[in-house]
């Protein structure tokens, strides 16, 4: 499996109609070269998460769920998927979480505290705007040390279903 770029010509749908992704791309899976292509991403994986992202069926992907990594024991924010950005704002990236993801009770930071002290997983429901959120998070932990530097973490509505895919 190679770790080179994603492609090297344009990404096309399955007609070769075009770019099948368009728009911003942030992340690990990719980033685009301004002229429809993707590169410098690990390969196997959709590319980007916005609206526009769509897979190779030409089907649109969903909307994720707000997520997020963060490091140190300040939490510091170094990435938000496109959900996550859309809820609380690009200037989020690079501010401890609890000063950029305003809106979030003091239990959701209290998961993050206790993930980042104990090198675990955890989750529980949180309310915010009156309705329950489930934070889920986990610890990024240095293969070469073992100690953890940083938790990815999730949120997902309550009223927001599992979306299952149908076996082919």
């Amino acid at each position: 499996m190679s770790d080179g770029p994603v492609s090297d010509g344009p990404v096309s749908g399955p007609s070769g109609d075009g770019p099948v992704r368009d728009g911003p791309v942030s992340g690990p899976v990719g980033r685009p070269t301004g002229d429809g292509r993707v590169g410098d991403g690990p390969v196997g994986g959709p590319v980007g998460d916005g609206p526009a992202a769509r897979e190779p069926q030409g089907v649109p992907i969903v909307p994720l769920r707000p997520a997020g990594f963060c490091v140190g024991p300040g939490h510091i924010v170094v990435y938000g998927n496109a959900a996550f950005v859309a809820e609380f704002g690009d200037r989020c990236v690079g501010l401890p979480a609890r000063e950029g993801m305003l809106g979030l009770p003091a239990d959701a930071f209290a998961v993050l505290d206790a993930v980042f002290a104990s090198g675990r997983p955890l989750a529980r429901w949180i309310r915010r705007d009156d309705e329950e959120w489930r934070i889920t998070a986990a610890p990024r932990v240095d293969p070469d040390t073992a100690e953890t530097y940083g938790v990815a973490f999730h949120l997902r509505a309550r009223s927001d279903t599992p979306i299952l895919r149908a076996a082919s």
